[in-house]
């Protein structure tokens, strides 16, 4: 029987608006929203109560109307301690480092009998880390990865309420599976080519969790001297995330540093016998196309074979080529789409009343010391992942230091997140066990 008779919704956040509404117009079925309490999430509960559960997606382009509509939430869970009933999925709609201090509020009687947990955007070793942690109480449930979330959804105005925005889809998604092919699966494939999504099956949930274009861009581009100064508030002038110096981080350095962080994952990846990605084609293939004038097929298609010093040089050809927006209409000076105009982020004060990180590159920093630590256990030397670590370390001690007096977020704390490594590294271990008896 499948697992989506009946689905939970972990997380308040504009996608699991959306997922509510995709999964309530294609499958049909009883749909439940949980999220912690908090200054933010309180906004969306009471929109939520005072719409007697009624929530709704809206599309910014006519092709993704598959996602548009609006429905009624079956049950609602103020705070995930709170969370009763017969739930067959879990659908995670958290930040990658939230997943722990999730599922320990959620009674074990609950997590026994879930039938499968769904990972939508999670990080390299998320889905070893849920199956350690669900191992002793329900080792058997499915924990699907996908590679990342299916689009960029918001919430309309800017509010958090009970309605959002869609307005970019992805073309292709990956996923892998504990149980590899199994009904869930299947259902998840029609349900993605019903939203004009292609869905390719991996063979392991881990390689589905390589293929998410942040694990290779977002270290390097805010986690370098110059994002970093602008985040915390050392730069006044406004700076934007994919613009070339002095707009933005990108330098002849920054595409070098890119270069060799793949280049060191590819080297873990490889290392646990999983197929490795070629970047270039990656980047162009899956994620934001550019014109064959300026990229060739044949560079892209070659790129992992090229020297280096050329494989950098495709890469700054890549971002200065979507400088705009290349195949966006010009306006009549002839002028494109600003597609790279993304303004960073600054550290701010939450809602709460504490100094807090933006998502970007506060969740980047959890993603890079997995990725550390899991090069550690498999004794793979990564400088680069180093440097990008010990970069964001010194800032988050130089501005606690400045700013002692005031409240601020754990997020100024360097944490190794110990615990989610020894239970990732674990699953590991037992897999190399079960590999070495058979």
């Amino acid at each position: 029987m499948s697992g989506f008779q009946r689905v939970l919704l972990l997380g308040t956040g504009p996608t699991s608006i959306q997922l509510a509404v995709t999964l309530k117009k294609q499958l049909n079925c009883d749909v439940g929203i949980s999220g912690r309490e908090s200054v933010r999430s309180e906004k969306v509960f009471k929109a939520l109560e005072s719409s007697n559960h009624l929530i709704q997606a809206s599309v910014q382009n006519e092709q993704h109307q598959a996602m548009a509509g609006q429905c009624y939430v079956d049950k609602v869970f103020k705070g995930y301690e709170t969370i009763q009933g017969d739930w067959d999925t879990l659908i995670f709609s958290v930040t990658t480092d939230a997943y722990m201090d999730v599922l320990k509020q959620i009674s074990d009687d609950l997590l026994k009998q879930v039938k499968c947990v769904v990972l939508v955007s999670p990080t390299f070793g998320s889905n070893r880390l849920v199956k350690n942690y669900m191992r002793r109480m329900n080792p058997n449930v499915e924990i699907i990865s996908f590679s990342t979330y299916f689009g960029d959804t918001r919430w309309i105005e800017n509010q958090p309420r009970n309605h959002v925005l869609t307005t970019g889809v992805k073309k292709k998604i990956y996923l892998g599976s504990t149980h590899y092919s199994s009904e869930n699966v299947d259902q998840l494939r029609q349900l993605y080519e019903r939203l004009g999504i292609a869905l390719e099956i991996m063979k392991y949930p881990i390689e589905a969790e390589t293929r998410n274009i942040s694990l290779y861009v977002h270290p390097p581009l805010f986690m370098n001297d110059f994002s970093l100064r602008v985040i915390f508030g050392e730069l006044e002038t406004k700076k934007y995330v994919y613009k070339i110096y002095p707009e933005g981080p990108i330098t002849q350095n920054l595409i070098e540093e890119m270069l060799a962080h793949w280049k060191e994952i590819i080297t873990i990846i490889e290392k646990m016998n999983i197929q490795s990605i070629n970047l270039l084609k990656f980047m162009i293939d899956d994620n934001y196309p550019v014109r064959q004038e300026n990229l060739s097929r044949k560079d892209i298609e070659s790129f992992n074979h090229l020297p280096s010093i050329h494989q950098q040089y495709l890469l700054y050809i890549r971002y200065t080529s979507l400088l705009i927006d290349p195949f966006s209409e010009p306006d009549e000076q002839g002028k494109y789409f600003d597609f790279s105009a993304v303004p960073f982020r600054k550290v701010f004060v939450n809602k709460e009343g504490y100094w807090d990180i933006p998502r970007m590159p506060k969740e980047d920093y959890y993603r890079v010391k997995i990725i550390q630590g899991i090069a550690n256990y498999l004794k793979v030397d990564c400088p680069t992942i180093d440097r990008f670590i010990e970069r964001y370390e010194r800032k988050i001690d130089q501005f606690a230091r400045s700013h002692s007096g005031e409240l601020r977020s754990h997020a100024f704390t360097a944490q190794n997140f110990e615990e989610d490594l020894q239970m990732i590294c674990d699953e590991f271990e037992k897999g190399y066990k079960e590999k070495s008896k058979s």
